[in-house]
């Protein structure tokens, strides 16, 4: 957390269930990003949408990692993996971010 005062922390999305709201929570929470998979199962709206309006809309500072890999089929394909910097997470769950973070968890339990 050594430079969390540093950090570009961006605004959180309104909190409730949306898919921006529930993606960042992922990014926040240091989930395993293949748990956002199931939030685009059967929505017209592909993950690096939600992440370049976080990017974009909101200011989060969202690093993109890509890498090779196969497709059921054999054919090679690239994948992408999106996180937070450690010091932006310390410094948003400092900031309210845990606060933010149950809240849109309670808003989706309830949903349920």
């Amino acid at each position: 957390m050594a430079n969390s005062k540093n950090a570009k922390l961006g605004r959180f999305p309104t909190m409730g269930v949306s898919l921006r709201a529930e993606t960042l929570v992922v990014l926040l929470s240091n989930d395993d990003m293949t748990g956002v998979e199931s939030l685009f199962e059967h929505r017209k709206i592909a993950l690096n949408t939600v992440i370049r309006a976080l990017i974009r809309k909101y200011g989060w500072p969202i690093e993109r990692h890509d890498f090779p890999t196969n497709t059921a089929d054999g054919r090679g394909a690239w994948a992408s993996v999106y996180s937070l910097p450690a010091e932006v997470v310390d410094a948003a769950l400092a900031a309210g971010g845990s606060d933010w973070v149950a809240g849109v968890r309670a808003a989706k339990s309830a949903r349920r």
